[in-house]
């Protein structure tokens, strides 16, 4: 009898370890985020090329990141970066552009648009995170746009 009560205990473990490992990869997270990709990029904003950026708002953009970058000039002094990878559906490698307005990105292929003042998703978008953003360090003359 203690032996069959020990099986009986074994097959119940062995279930409920089971139905916690089936459990719990249900719960896997959605890896729908940019990749990270090292950034270290010095602009010159008196360089001819960047000369876009020298109006506010003003735009340009860069080679680096994911699928390129977005420089945008928010403010007399203060300057965004953004990785052009649309943030749904990542692994399609969807790019966003800058549209006419020069204040919002968007994604010609879901439709995706994106406020450039912050990044954020604009209402009614497919994406629901937000532009990937990098970091910028402004001295007067030259932007950092680092990660």
């Amino acid at each position: 009898m203690f032996l069959e009560m020990n099986k009986g205990l074994k097959i119940n473990s062995c279930a409920i370890i089971l139905m916690a490992a089936f459990a719990l990869s249900g719960c896997k997270k959605s890896n729908d985020y940019v990749p990270n990709v090292y950034v270290d990029i010095y602009l010159y904003t008196t360089d001819p090329a960047f000369s876009p950026l020298n109006a506010v708002p003003g735009y340009t953009y860069l080679s680096g990141g994911s699928k390129g970058i977005i420089v945008y000039r928010k403010s007399q002094t203060e300057f965004m970066a953004y990785d052009r990878h649309c943030t749904y559906k990542v692994s399609e490698g969807n790019v966003v552009a800058v549209e006419v307005s020069g204040l919002i990105a968007k994604d010609a292929v879901c439709g995706s648009k994106f406020i450039l003042t912050d990044g954020s998703v604009l209402s009614g978008s497919s994406a629901s995170n937000p532009l990937k953003r990098y970091q910028i360090s402004f001295d007067g003359t030259v932007l950092h746009i680092f990660n």
